[in-house]
């Protein structure tokens, strides 16, 4: 199975950041623009799991939810990886409060525990909106850095749970399903 961890929103949260990201589908960029459901925060992707690992995987999840507490996450900014003159990957961003870091650096070390690699690449919380289909040459994104810059968008959202999410690969694109939902200390389980 190919899983990761996220944080999931509300769908018109969703709605709201496709929404303000129109202006760039509207300029014919190379790009293949992300379909709003599939938005999420990465925490953490754990590749293809062996059933074994299942189990521990979800105690991980389990013990580091229940003991952070429901936090807001600050939703806004617009970027590119690794630039905006050369992107690959277009983004929303997302403050990376302490609370958050917390959350990540937890997850890190508890499933380091089972054999995961720990990330060692500062963490860029971010909703992918937009993937560069191919290289191309700076001329292809003129105006890019411009149009980011006026682009305004700023909402806070509650996070209350963590989502272990399967991600199925397709000729049509990902499709990813919750397989479960991790509540935090306060929060409530969303019943995946």
């Amino acid at each position: 199975m190919r899983l990761f961890i996220a944080i999931n929103i509300p769908a018109e949260e969703k709605d709201k950041i496709h929404r303000a990201t129109a202006v760039l589908r509207e300029q014919g960029y190379p790009v293949r623009w992300v379909e709003p459901h599939l938005y999420h925060v990465t925490l953490k992707f754990l590749g293809e799991v062996r059933q074994a690992l299942l189990e521990p995987v979800r105690a991980v999840l389990q013990k580091v939810a229940s003991a952070t507490p429901v936090f807001s996450m600050d939703i806004g900014g617009f970027g590119a990886f690794p630039t905006v003159r050369r992107p690959r990957v277009l983004w929303v961003g997302v403050d990376p409060s302490p609370i958050l870091r917390c959350l990540k650096q937890d997850l890190e070390w508890g499933l380091s525990e089972h054999g995961f690699e720990r990330e060692t690449r500062a963490f860029h919380p971010h909703f992918t909106v937009g993937r560069v289909m191919a290289e191309h040459g700076a001329g292809a994104f003129r105006g890019l850095d411009e149009l980011v810059t006026r682009l305004d968008y700023h909402s806070r959202v509650a996070v209350g749970s963590v989502d272990l999410m399967e991600s199925h690969l397709s000729a049509h694109g990902p499709r990813y399903e919750i397989l479960a939902s991790f509540p935090l200390q306060g929060g409530q389980s969303k019943g995946a």
